[in-house]
C-alpha cells in the first residue's frame, strides 16, 4: 500500500478522519477490480452479501477495519455487510459509505453566505429514501472538527462506526445513515483540532429526549394534518394593527397541572382541550405562551434555549404542539411565541464551543458572555450564525403556524454595554456603545421574516428609547411590528402601588405615556416578570383594605384596556391571584370556587374583554394621535383622568373617565367633545363584577359649556375607584 493510504487508514481506525469515504465504502481500482472496505471495530468476522451471494471480506487490521477485492467489476453495485460478533449475534447491514453526498453545492453556498433562509430542511436529522433504502441523512456544521460522528443506539454510541464526510470549505458534516428511522435517540460526537472529545445535541434537532436528557430524536414533523385554512386565510386579510389585540400570556408548565399528579405537566393535548375554550370565552384574541423551544431547566422558564427548532418535548411530541396551534385557530385564538434569539446558555450538549472553537458566540467575553444571565452570546456578524436564527424565525412561523414572535431581550443585543461595567465591553468601530452587527442582524430579520409573511407580528420587548424599534428598516428603524411598552408598564404598576391619598403627587406617571404613545407602535404588557422575583402577585400590590384591592386591580385593567396601544396580561391576573408566579405549581384556580370576589374579577376581564373587541374606537386607531383626545388630565386634587378613544370614523367614538381615589363625585363636569345624549356603556364599579354600584343609568345630555380640553360636558356620577365608558347617542 502507498503511504498516503496507510496514513488514511491509520486516520480512519484511529477515528480521525475528516473524509472516512476515502477509505471506506466501494471504489474502483486501477485493476478495474471492485473493491469494499468497511469499519466495524467489534466485529469478529464481516461477509460481503451480493445478490444471494455471501463472500467473507478480509480483516486487513486489528481494529477491525475488512476489506474484499471483487475482479471485473464494471461499478457500483447493491451490497450489504453480515457481521458477526463474539456473542455469536449477527446483524444484517447497508454500508452508509456507499452513498454519494446529498447537499447540493447550492445549498453549501446560501449557508455560508447566510442567506438559506430554508435551511432546517436541510440541516439535521432527516427522514429520506436513496435508492429504495429508508433511513435518515445527517448534518451539522462544525468547520473546524478533525472528525464528527453520529452516535446513537443504532451503534451502541460508538463514535467508531458512523464517521462522517466533510462537505468541504462549508464545514458541514453528512452522513446517511440506512434504516435508522423515526424516534432514534443520536449525538454528535466532535473530535477537536486540540483532540478533545465532544458530545453535542443537534443544534437543528427537531425533536429531543426529556430532561435531564439530552439526545436529540430523529421525527418528522411534516406529518400533521392541519385544518386551520379559514384562520390563516383570514390572517392574510387583515391588519392586525387594524384589529383587536387582548392576549393572554401563558406559561404551559404551571397554567393548569394534573390535580390528581400535581408534579405533572399536563400534555399539549390536554392544555388543548382546556386552555383554548377558556380564552376564547374570556374573550382574549391571542395566546402567548412564554418560550417552548428545548431547554434544559424548568426554572429558565424557556428562555435558556438548547434545542431553537424542537418544541420541547415536556408537553408531548412535535405533532400534539402542532394540534394545539390548530385547535387555537379553529376556535379563533391567534398564537404568540416568546422566541429567544439574544442568548444560549453554557449547557454542555449545547452551542456553547460547538465544535471546540466559539463557534456560535463571540470568543471574546467582552462580546461573547452575558455574565447577568451566565449565557453565550451569538456572533451575530457570522453569515452562518445568523441563518441559523433567522432561518428558525421562518421555522416556527411556517411548520407550526405560529401568528407572531416576541422577540425577548432586545435591548440587550442592541447594546455593547448592556450588564456590563467599564473594562468588561468592547466599544464599536466608532467607540460608541450600540451592537452594530447585531443591529443589522436585527434589520435582516425583520425585513425578511415581512417579506416573506406580511400578515404576521414581530413583537420586540426591548427596556430603552432606542430609536424607530417598529419603524420599518427602510426608514432607519429596526423593522419590528411592536414594541412592549416598559416604560407604561413600570410607571403605571409604580403608581398603582400608591395609596391613592398620595396618588395627587404622582398624576404625572399617568399621563407622561401619553407624551411618547405614538412613537411607536405599542403593545401595553403586565407580563409574567411583574409577577416574579419578590415582585407579589398585581393583585397584591394594590394598597388598601381587600375590597379597594380588588377595585384598585379592576381599574388597573380598566386602564390598560382604554390606553392606546394593544394589550397584554399574564395568566391568573384576570381572577386576582394571590401569590406570586411560580413556575413549578398550578395557578391558584381554587380561589374562583371559594371566593366570590375572585370570581367577580373573572367576570369583569371577561365582560372588558368582549367589551374591547365590540368597540372599535378602543382598537382601531392605536398608534396615531387621530384616535386619541385628552379631555382632562389637570384634575390632579382629585386623581380623575378623561379621554376620548377614536375609531377610523371620527363620529365613531367613546369617552373614558378614571378615578383614582376612593371617593365618590356627584355632579362631576366630564368633558364630552361632542354635543348630544351620552350613555354610560361600561363601569368597572358595576355591582355584578364586584363594584359598589355607582353608576349612571340614565343618559345624559350634555350642556354647551367647555371644560377642559372638551367643548361641551356632561354631570356624571363617578365611581369610587372606578372607570366608566361613554358613548355618543346623537
Amino acid at each position: 500500500m502507498h503511504s498516503s493510504l496507510l496514513r488514511q487508514i491509520d486516520q480512519v481506525v484511529k477515528v480521525n478522519h475528516h473524509d472516512p469515504f476515502q477509505i471506506l465504502g466501494f471504489h474502483l481500482t486501477q485493476e478495474s477490480a471492485g473493491l469494499v472496505r468497511c469499519f466495524q471495530p467489534t466485529a469478529l468476522k464481516v461477509f460481503l452479501l451480493t445478490d444471494g451471494e455471501s463472500r467473507e471480506m478480509y480483516k486487513i487490521r486489528e481494529e477491525g477495519l475488512f476489506e474484499i477485492i471483487l475482479p471485473g467489476c464494471a461499478g457500483l453495485f447493491p451490497y450489504r455487510f453480515e457481521a458477526h460478533y463474539q456473542d455469536g449475534t449477527r446483524h444484517t447491514l447497508h454500508d452508509p459509505y456507499r452513498f454519494p453526498p446529498q447537499l447540493s453545492d447550492y445549498d453549501r453556498y446560501l449557508f455560508n453566505n447566510g442567506t438559506h433562509y430554508r435551511l432546517y430542511d436541510k440541516m439535521g436529522a432527516h427522514l429520506t429514501t436513496i435508492d429504495g433504502i429508508d433511513g435518515t441523512v445527517f448534518r451539522v456544521w462544525a468547520p473546524n472538527a478533525r472528525r464528527v460522528s453520529v452516535l446513537g443506539n443504532f451503534n451502541c454510541w460508538d463514535g467508531r462506526l458512523h464517521q462522517m464526510r466533510s462537505l468541504g470549505a462549508s464545514g458541514i458534516w453528512e452522513l446517511f445513515l440506512p434504516e435508522v428511522g423515526q424516534g432514534e435517540s443520536y449525538k454528535f460526537e466532535i473530535r477537536t483540532s486540540h483532540d478533545t472529545i465532544l458530545e453535542k445535541a443537534d443544534p437543528y434537532q427537531f425533536f429531543s429526549e426529556i430532561r435531564p436528557k439530552s439526545a436529540s430524536v430523529v421525527w418528522d414533523i411534516a406529518n400533521f394534518s392541519w385544518s386551520d385554512e379559514q384562520w390563516m386565510a383570514r390572517r392574510r386579510q387583515q391588519s392586525s394593527y387594524r384589529q383587536p389585540l387582548a392576549i393572554y400570556e401563558v406559561h404551559l408548565g404551571s397554567w393548569r397541572r394534573d390535580p390528581r399528579d400535581p408534579s405533572r405537566f399536563l400534555s399539549y393535548r390536554e392544555i388543548a382541550a382546556t386552555l383554548v375554550s377558556y380564552v376564547r370565552e374570556m374573550g382574549f384574541t391571542h395566546i402567548e405562551l412564554l418560550p417552548l423551544a428545548e431547554h434544559p431547566l424548568d426554572e429558565s422558564w424557556g428562555y435558556q434555549v438548547t434545542g431553537f427548532y424542537a418544541v420541547t418535548s415536556r408537553f408531548g411530541p412535535p405533532e400534539d404542539f402542532a394540534y394545539l396551534v390548530n385547535e387555537c385557530h379553529r376556535q379563533g385564538i391567534g398564537v404568540i411565541l416568546d422566541w429567544v434569539p439574544s442568548h444560549f446558555p453554557t449547557d454542555g450538549h449545547g452551542l456553547s464551543g460547538f465544535d471546540g472553537t466559539a463557534l456560535y458566540e463571540h470568543q471574546d467575553p467582552r462580546k461573547g458572555l452575558h455574565q447577568e444571565w451566565g449565557t453565550l452570546v451569538f456572533n451575530y456578524h457570522r453569515p452562518e450564525v445568523a441563518n441559523f436564527i433567522i432561518a428558525n424565525a421562518l421555522f416556527w412561523l411556517e411548520r407550526y403556524h405560529i401568528d407572531g414572535l416576541r422577540v425577548d431581550a432586545v435591548a440587550s443585543m442592541l447594546y455593547l454595554d448592556y450588564a456590563r461595567r467599564e473594562g468588561e465591553w468592547v466599544p464599536n468601530e466608532h467607540g460608541g456603545r450600540e451592537n452594530i452587527e447585531a443591529i443589522e442582524f436585527i434589520k435582516h430579520l425583520n425585513s425578511m421574516v415581512y417579506d416573506q409573511h406580511p400578515d404576521i407580528m414581530m413583537i420586540a420587548e426591548e427596556s430603552t428609547s432606542f430609536f424607530g424599534v417598529s419603524k420599518p428598516a427602510n426608514w432607519g428603524g429596526l423593522g419590528f411590528g411592536y414594541k412592549w411598552n416598559m416604560g407604561w408598564m413600570n410607571d403605571t404598576l409604580s403608581y398603582f402601588s400608591t395609596d391613592p391619598l398620595f396618588r395627587k403627587y404622582h398624576h404625572g406617571s399617568l399621563t407622561f405615556s401619553l407624551l411618547y404613545a405614538f412613537s411607536e407602535n405599542f403593545m401595553l404588557p403586565l407580563s409574567h416578570d411583574e409577577v416574579v422575583h419578590g415582585k407579589g402577585s398585581l393583585l397584591s400590590r394594590m394598597p388598601g383594605d381587600n375590597w379597594q384591592r380588588f377595585a384598585n386591580l379592576r381599574l388597573l385593567f380598566f386602564f390598560l384596556w382604554t390606553h392606546p396601544g394593544k394589550k397584554l396580561l399574564f395568566m391568573g391576573g384576570e381572577f386576582g391571584q394571590i401569590s406570586e408566579w411560580h413556575c413549578k405549581v398550578s395557578l391558584d384556580w381554587h380561589l374562583i370556587e371559594e371566593d366570590e370576589k375572585h370570581r367577580k374579577l373573572q367576570q369583569f376581564v371577561r365582560a372588558l374583554n368582549h367589551f374591547y373587541r365590540q368597540t372599535p374606537a378602543l382598537w382601531e386607531d392605536d398608534f396615531s394621535p387621530t384616535g386619541f383626545q385628552w379631555l382632562d388630565f389637570n384634575d390632579v386634587d382629585h386623581s380623575i383622568i378623561s379621554f376620548a378613544r377614536y375609531g377610523q370614523n371620527r363620529d365613531d367614538f367613546v369617552v373614558c373617565l378614571l378615578n383614582f381615589t376612593p371617593q365618590v363625585h356627584h355632579n362631576y363636569r366630564l368633558g364630552v367633545p361632542k354635543a348630544g345624549k351620552y350613555r354610560e356603556l361600561f363601569s368597572s364599579d358595576a355591582g355584578g363584577v364586584g363594584g359598589s354600584g355607582v353608576v349612571n343609568l340614565e343618559p345624559l345630555t350634555s350642556i354647551n359649556e367647555p371644560h377642559g380640553q372638551a367643548s361641551d360636558h356632561i354631570l356624571v356620577k363617578v365611581p369610587p375607584l372606578g372607570g366608566t365608558i361613554w358613548g355618543w347617542e346623537g
